[in-house]
């Protein structure tokens, strides 16, 4: 089965953390101050949408952290 078009990849905390080269408690701060959005999972985990964070990272300020 194909996956869908539409269909975004998410992803974890560490993973968004190596994109922007801080630590992955600093993404959970962004996603509690709202800087980043998050979705969780069944089990209370925080997954972030790839083209949300590939834009945030594309317009992120020189210090690392997004706008």
């Amino acid at each position: 089965m194909s996956a869908s078009v539409d269909e975004d990849p998410l992803l974890t905390p560490a993973e968004v953390a190596a994109l922007f080269r801080v630590d992955p408690k600093t993404v959970t701060r962004w996603a509690q101050a709202g800087k980043i959005s998050s979705i969780r999972t069944l089990g209370g985990h925080r997954r972030f949408r790839k083209s949300e964070v590939l834009d945030l990272l594309d317009t992120a300020s020189g210090d690392g952290t997004p706008n």
